[in-house]
């Protein structure tokens, strides 16, 4: 560990994690799908706009708190939703206290390998990612246990295609840990003692299983098995998410949603908020940046409804020109597990600190004295940077058979 844990930038935090991660844990961390161009475009978006800043009437204090779903945070910044965060001992409990130190919202995810009561512990403001996975009997199973726990709303991931394949290989990762596995990772393991010797001091191993895709109190299954059940799973129809927002009875938020039509249909079908996501480009690759398409979406529907963004975020900088788009709040995925592979929970605190400091100064040097007031004027935005997917007009209601039962198919 440097001298100084401490570190001043996203970009450092990931350069940290490289170094600290064996190679097969750090590639599933970049992830990504077929030839990365999703994940690069997400980045390098928002470093195509600018700001228009202000050189008189700047504030002395900066109101930096919004609400998500009804929900106070002290940042428009939510941890995102991502799986089995085996990075440090602690995984989401260390992101969860982070979160709780910060006042910030805590997305948890159904393949997270701590279970849901565990980190609402840690975290009271949670909001838990279901996805479509099973029939609907383990996904009403599985929103009683969350609502139990004190979730405070559900994210909805439904529009996963299950791409694989990468120009620059994935990363080998073992469906279970046995003695047999532990000596076949042993080399790459063994060339990263300090996070081997961090497991080795908390007396646990790097768990890969994901207990709450399981029965409370049962044996955790696998991150494979459960990722299988979700692969055979019929796919949803608008009938099935007007079925969970029912069966769920709180705010809920679709994830995923990067078309006009797709926006409006969401709102009909009853969700409170979506967020414009192409699950940082590890879905669908050459899907255009969430950013370009952000302003198309939340004109079309931000009246009626909270709009999120998620992908590529790295600076404070990037969160105001969320907001000033159409953003509510933003949401962080690579960024919060390369600070918790940095530094733990503190890592995870350092990238929030980050990005806090990052949009206050843009907060002031645009000459506001709120998140609120941030909008397009405050950008310089090349020609032709907005994108708009779907935007023709559809029927409200779209034709489609009966709706689906979400039971498994063989």
């Amino acid at each position: 560990m440097p001298r100084n844990p401490w570190f001043e930038s996203v970009a450092e935090a990931r350069r940290r994690a490289r170094k600290r991660l064996p190679a097969p844990v750090y590639g599933a961390l970049v992830a990504g799908s077929e030839g990365g161009r999703t994940i690069d475009a997400n980045a390098a978006a928002f470093a195509e706009l600018g700001f228009a800043p202000r050189v008189v009437g700047h504030h002395a204090r900066r109101d930096l708190t919004t609400t998500v779903l009804g929900v106070p945070t002290a940042l428009p910044v939510l941890i995102s939703p991502t799986g089995v965060q085996a990075v440090h001992p602690d995984g989401e409990v260390a992101v969860a206290r982070a979160a709780a130190s910060r006042g910030v919202i805590m997305g948890l995810s159904s393949f997270a390998s701590r279970p849901v009561e565990e980190v609402a512990d840690a975290r009271p403001d949670l909001f838990f990612q279901l996805y479509w996975s099973g029939t609907r009997e383990a996904m009403a199973r599985r929103m009683d246990r969350v609502r139990a726990a004190g979730a405070k709303a559900l994210i909805v991931t439904l529009d996963w295609s299950f791409s694989h394949g990468r120009d620059w290989g994935s990363p080998a990762v073992p469906d279970r840990l046995d003695l047999r596995t532990m000596l076949r990772f042993a080399p790459e393991a063994l060339s990263r003692p300090g996070w081997l010797w961090r497991y080795a001091r908390s007396g646990r191993l790097p768990d890969l299983t994901v207990p709450n895709m399981g029965v409370p109190g049962g044996t955790a299954p696998s991150f494979f098995g459960a990722y299988g059940e979700w692969m055979q799973t019929t796919p949803p129809t608008w009938q099935d998410v007007e079925w969970l927002v029912e069966e769920w009875g709180g705010p809920l938020l679709l994830k995923g949603v990067t078309r006009v039509d797709d926006a409006k249909r969401a709102v009909d079908a009853g969700v409170s908020a979506l967020s414009v996501s192409n699950h940082g480009g590890n879905n669908l690759d050459t899907t255009p940046a969430t950013v370009r398409i952000l302003p198309s979406i939340a004109e079309a529907v931000g009246d009626r409804i909270e709009v999120l963004l998620d992908g590529g975020v790295r600076r404070g900088g990037d969160v105001a020109k969320a907001l000033a788009l159409g953003a509510r709040a933003v949401l962080i995925g690579r960024a919060s597990l390369w600070g918790l592979a940095a530094n733990g929970q503190a890592g995870v605190e350092n990238v929030l600190d980050i990005l806090r400091g990052g949009l206050d100064s843009a907060v002031l040097g645009l000459g506001h004295s709120s998140v609120h007031e941030l909008g397009p004027e405050d950008l310089v935005i090349p020609p032709g940077f907005p994108l708009t997917l779907g935007g023709a007009d559809l029927p409200a209601t779209p034709v489609a058979g009966p709706a689906g039962t979400g039971s498994p198919v063989a």
